[in-house]
C-alpha cells in the first residue's frame, strides 16, 4: 500500500479531473495516481534509453581505456576483491 499525498486544486480543475477519471472508470485519486506514475516511468524509460546510446556511442573508448570486462554483470568491487577471498 502506498502513502497519502495530499494535493489541492482549483475547484475548475478538480472538476475536470473528476470528469476525466469518471471518464476512464477511475476515482479521482486513482486517476492522478496513474498520471503521476506515467510521468515518472516516461522519465525513466528516457534516462535508460539516453544511458543505452551513451554506451553504445563510447564503448570503444571504454574498452580501448579499461579493457575487456572478465566479469560481466557484477560490480567492479566484488571483482577486485575476489581474488582476496581464497
Amino acid at each position: 500500500m502506498g502513502k497519502q499525498t495530499n494535493i489541492r486544486l482549483d475547484d475548475a480543475v478538480k472538476a475536470a479531473a473528476e470528469e476525466r477519471a469518471k471518464g476512464r472508470g477511475l476515482s479521482l485519486q486513482g486517476y492522478v495516481a496513474d498520471l503521476i506514475e506515467a510521468d515518472v516511468n516516461q522519465s525513466r524509460a528516457a534516462f535508460m534509453a539516453g544511458a543505452a546510446a551513451f554506451m553504445a556511442a563510447y564503448a570503444e573508448e571504454f574498452e580501448a581505456e579499461l579493457g575487456e570486462d572478465r566479469y560481466p554483470g557484477l560490480p567492479g568491487k566484488v571483482t577486485e576483491t575476489a581474488g582476496d577471498a581464497a
